[in-house]
């Protein structure tokens, strides 16, 4: 019944309209953290980023939208973290996650659930937790390579640092498939187990391998054949990649709620005691109905006056 199509293309809408206010509070508030991991973390997360979108996006995409977006972030300085306009970029930023957010629900069948107003709120809180672990994140994933081998003797480190080379790929990826499995738990009403959304985000993650693949495929071949777009060529690019995200993550929802509907979770320790509880506080209401409950035939008058004469001769 959910056109995840449609759900796809909106959510990809503020995905692309969410870039630079995504970034301006990422490498804004890394300013607070750089003394931590050491004076080149904001040139190091910057890079990061950059490597990162090489392997997602296009060459176009990269250089014409993302680097320069980041550089001129960067050029600004971190002093905007604490003005009306980095508030401001937290609300446009949470778009994207809250057009998730309410599709993710809606996929699960729970979009009736929550109040559309605290589900709004709701996403920008949860995206503010998200930016907050993305800015100790980030300069660990970035300076992560140069950092470990360090923390060794150095009669091991040339055999850590291959291990991490051949390793470090495979953990990010294991780190966003744990990232989605939190993302299709915490945005639901009513929770499931966190493992319930592995599923899903395995294959969310397969789905997006396949179709960027494919899209950068087709965009080298449409480049080759000098057909172009012209100036929107670079921006449709970019909307595209977007959309296949956001329809890798909705299909992965999907997925989950089909496995739910064939194989239900089984109640949580918290669920079995907020059953207990609604048991209980039924079954309370219904004794307090039939004890104070008055009879229409005026059985209630007389049980009272009885009850004021024993009194009266007591």
């Amino acid at each position: 019944e959910d056109s995840f199509i449609s759900m796809s293309a909106q959510a990809a809408f503020w995905m692309t309209l969410s870039l630079p206010p995504l970034l301006l509070g990422m490498l804004g508030s890394l300013g607070f953290v750089a003394s931590w991991f050491g004076p080149a973390t904001v040139e190091a997360a910057q890079r990061e980023i950059v490597r990162w979108a090489t392997t997602v996006f296009s060459a176009d995409v990269v250089n014409e939208i993302i680097r320069p977006t980041v550089s001129d972030i960067l050029t600004q300085g971190h002093s905007t973290i604490v003005s009306v306009g980095f508030v401001i970029s937290l609300w446009a930023g949470s778009s994207a996650l809250a057009s998730l957010v309410d599709s993710i629900t809606a996929a699960y069948q729970q979009h009736t659930v929550r109040h559309p107003v605290w589900q709004r709120i709701f996403a920008l809180l949860l995206y503010a937790v998200a930016l907050i672990g993305s800015v100790f994140v980030l300069p660990l994933t970035a300076l992560g390579p140069d950092l470990i081998p360090d923390l060794f003797p150095a009669a091991v480190r040339p055999t850590v640092a291959l291990l991490v080379d051949i390793f470090y790929y495979p953990g990010l990826g294991i780190l966003l498939m744990v990232g989605l499995a939190t993302l299709y738990k915490m945005a639901l009403p009513n929770k499931l187990p966190w493992h319930r959304g592995l599923p899903g985000a395995l294959l969310a993650m397969a789905v997006f391998l396949v179709t960027s693949t494919g899209l950068r495929l087709y965009i080298a071949w449409v480049s080759g054949t000098g057909y172009t777009y012209g100036a929107l060529a670079t921006p449709i690019a970019y909307l595209l990649f977007s959309f296949f995200i956001a329809m890798a993550i909705l299909l992965g929802a999907e997925f989950n709620s089909a496995i739910e509907e064939i194989w239900p979770a089984h109640p949580t320790r918290r669920d079995r005691r907020r059953g207990r509880r609604q048991t209980m506080a039924r079954v309370a209401a219904r004794a307090w109905t039939n004890n104070d409950r008055p009879d229409s035939d005026g059985a209630g008058s007389d049980r009272a006056n009885r009850l004021a004469q024993a009194r009266e001769s007591s």
